[in-house]
């Protein structure tokens, strides 16, 4: 049975790149938020649900109308709760699925901006946090998304706050731009697989 590992952290912390560099290595991982992209367009449960609770309008044959939900959720707490709702429990069974699927793996990982929030943490044996000072995060953010600071900011404090993140981790990987994530990344897999220094596979 393959250990699960949950992988978080904030906006701009580099998430995405420790999750690359485990795939890489020959950790299979679970991308949260393609996979809920995707369910909320083709899951035929989700599409009624969230049909019968924003309106048809919602969806234009397979397009969402991703302003039409996104002004819906914006500031106010019951209906992103609700929407959540709907989303959440589809995606945590579809992780479920697929590590079924990659049970005979040494280890696989989950990718997720609010994994705890989610309460994905529960689907996973061990949380890891990847953490970068905030306004490291704000400038990669502002630099990768063509953002104004003050929109960053306000998804910053829209997200858990990396002191609670902290506090639920099992494990930290700093991602400070004179901080390298390499030797970390292999320190964590090493941890967790029996000493085994790296998971690459074999080349035929």
């Amino acid at each position: 049975m393959a250990i699960k590992i949950g992988i978080t952290g904030g906006i701009g912390s580099g998430k995405s790149v420790v999750s690359h560099l485990l795939s890489v290595m020959g950790v299979p991982v679970y991308i949260s938020d393609i996979a809920s992209k995707q369910l909320t367009v083709f899951d035929p449960d989700i599409r009624r649900e969230l049909t019968d609770l924003v309106g048809a309008e919602v969806y234009d044959g397979r397009t969402l109308n991703k302003e039409l939900l996104a002004r819906y959720m914006f500031g106010n707490p019951e209906h992103l709760h609700a929407v959540n709702a709907i989303i959440h429990p589809r995606v945590r069974d579809d992780f479920r699925d697929w590590a079924e699927q990659h049970a005979s793996e040494p280890l696989v990982a989950m990718e997720s901006a609010i994994l705890i929030e989610a309460g994905f943490a529960g689907e996973v044996d061990k949380v890891v946090m990847v953490y970068a000072p905030e306004e490291v995060r704000i400038r990669r953010a502002m630099q990768r998304d063509g953002a104004t600071r003050e929109l960053v900011e306000r998804r910053v404090r829209s997200q858990m706050s990396d002191e609670e993140k902290r506090k639920q981790a099992d494990f930290v990987i700093v991602n400070a731009d004179d901080t390298p994530l390499m030797p970390q990344v292999l320190q964590l897999i090493a941890s967790l697989s029996g000493n085994i220094p790296y998971l690459c596979r074999p080349t035929k």
